[in-house]
C-alpha cells in the first residue's frame, strides 16, 4: 500500500502545499483541529521520530520552527502546538510534525488525555532514572 504522505511529497496525491524543499514537505491537514494546522513530513519515509537519521532531525525542525511563525504571523495566532505521534494515534506511517495554531480560550484543553499524578516523588524519581538509562543508551536513525 503507497503512503499518502510519499505521495503528496511526490506530487501524485493533491494537497494544500505550504512548502516543499529538499528536505522537508509542509500541507495543510485535511482533518485539522484548528484552520491553518500544518503537518511538516521528511521527504524521504521514515515512520517515527527514531527512525530520523539524527543528521536530518535538525533540518527537519528547522522547518517546523519555521511553519510555527509563519503560522502565528499569517493567522493572528498567539502561539502553537507542536506535536509529533510515534505509532499510537499516528494516522499515516510516515513521521509528521502538527503544527497547529492556538489562541487563549480556543478551547483545546492541554493534552488531548487524561493527565495523571506520580504516587510518590520516590515513584516519579525511579522513572526518570529508567528513562536516563534508556536515553543514554540510545541512538537516532532506525537503532533501537
Amino acid at each position: 500500500m503507497a503512503c499518502a504522505f510519499c505521495s503528496i511529497v511526490e506530487g501524485t496525491l493533491d494537497a494544500s502545499i505550504v512548502f516543499r524543499d529538499d528536505t522537508a514537505t509542509g500541507f495543510l491537514d485535511a482533518r485539522p483541529l484548528f484552520v491553518g494546522h500544518v503537518l511538516i513530513v521528511p521527504n524521504t519515509h521514515v515512520e517515527t521520530l527514531a527512525d530520523l537519521p539524527e543528521s536530518a532531525v535538525g533540518p527537519l525542525f528547522t522547518r517546523v520552527a519555521r511553519t510555527q511563525t509563519a503560522v502565528e504571523t499569517a493567522l493572528g495566532a498567539q502561539g502553537a502546538f507542536v506535536a509529533v505521534n510515534n505509532r499510537v494515534s499516528q494516522s499515516v506511517p510516515h513521521l509528521h510534525v502538527h503544527v497547529v495554531p492556538r489562541t487563549r480560550g480556543d478551547g483545546l484543553r492541554g493534552f488531548f488525555w487524561p493527565r495523571v499524578r506520580y504516587e510518590t516523588l520516590e515513584r516519579r524519581n525511579e522513572i526518570a532514572a529508567l528513562l536516563a538509562a534508556a536515553y543514554s543508551r540510545s541512538t537516532t536513525g532506525g537503532s533501537r
